[in-house]
């Protein structure tokens, strides 16, 4: 794959890594009036209408295929429909801030799922090191090594569940989305809406709120919805196409640092002096990753 030229990609890159880590804080605010089910699917109608009426007042060309519509919902499954369910009942049982933390995972599971699946995106030694070394920030960052405190193994689980899902998403949106003739506008607005769909009959059934509706819920999940599950795909779909899927998904090395800003800032939520030093490793395996340093030389 030709060179692009990071001026390209990078401020999207950045304004997505922010929009991501800010979405954690925004789940916590949905959840006190809505259910898991909920939070996923009125973020993804709420994501989907915008980016429709977005198209619309654009001009924008949607797929008129039943196959790219089957890989779009296939990427909707797995980057918005069941990732959106187990963050958001994920955070049912750990802090936004380790949210934001486990979500830096998703390059290890996309090295591993394009290892096993999709071998003609190849991985280097240094991309491979980078991956290595930020899975060892994470463990210090976590704390694992010394136990959960306030955090639930089992919302740990969840949202592992959640980046293995992030993992198949990436590689499967560049070799079956990406090829696609429209814009990534287009793309995201059909993926977006595709997630609301297969999560209607959920809704329906399960109901969406166990609580009234609130000013945090309310804000929370307009903002979840029309920004960081609409907008913030159109930015995805571009970072995907100019940068590669491995790259791309080294976004998540930016929301940990946002998760827990806002975290601890608006959510009161703790923080620990050995995840400076994790998130030092998450930096810099996300520039390993990047290419930006190189420590080994390729053969």
């Amino acid at each position: 794959m030709p060179k692009t030229p990071t001026t390209r990609w990078l401020p999207g890159f950045i304004a997505l890594g922010i929009t991501w880590g800010a979405s954690f804080l925004f789940i916590k605010w949905g959840l006190l009036s809505l259910n898991s089910i909920g939070v996923a699917f009125l973020r993804g109608l709420i994501g989907g209408f915008t980016l429709l009426i977005y198209c619309l007042s654009t001009k924008t060309k949607l797929p008129n295929k039943w196959r790219e519509w089957g890989h779009l919902a296939v990427v909707a499954l797995l980057l918005n429909a069941i990732p959106g369910y187990l963050f958001a009942v994920g955070e049912t049982h750990v802090s936004s801030v380790m949210a934001g933390l486990l979500n830096a995972t998703t390059p290890l599971m996309t090295v591993l799922v394009i290892t096993v699946g999709f071998r003609e995106q190849r991985i280097d030694r240094n991309q491979a090191l980078g991956v290595v070394i930020g899975f060892f920030g994470i463990v210090l960052v976590t704390g694992a090594l010394t136990g959960l405190s306030a955090n639930s193994w089992r919302g740990v689980i969840e949202l592992l569940g959640a980046t293995l899902c992030y993992g198949i998403s990436f590689p499967y949106s560049r070799r079956y989305v990406n090829v696609l003739d429209y814009s990534p506008r287009s793309l995201a607005a059909t993926q977006v809406t595709c997630s609301a769909i297969l999560l209607a009959p959920f809704a329906l059934i399960n109901g969406i709120t166990y609580a009234p509706w609130n000013s945090k819920s309310i804000w929370g999940i307009l903002i979840l919805g029309a920004l960081g599950t609409g907008f913030a795909y159109i930015w995805n779909f571009r970072n995907v196409r100019l940068a590669g899927s491995l790259v791309a998904s080294t976004v998540t090395y930016i929301t940990p640092v946002v998760a827990t800003l806002l975290g601890v800032w608006l959510l009161k939520e703790s923080f620990k002096a050995t995840q400076i030093i994790g998130g030092l490793c998450v930096l810099f395996s996300g520039a390993l990753v990047q290419k930006r340093i190189k420590l080994i030389q390729n053969s």
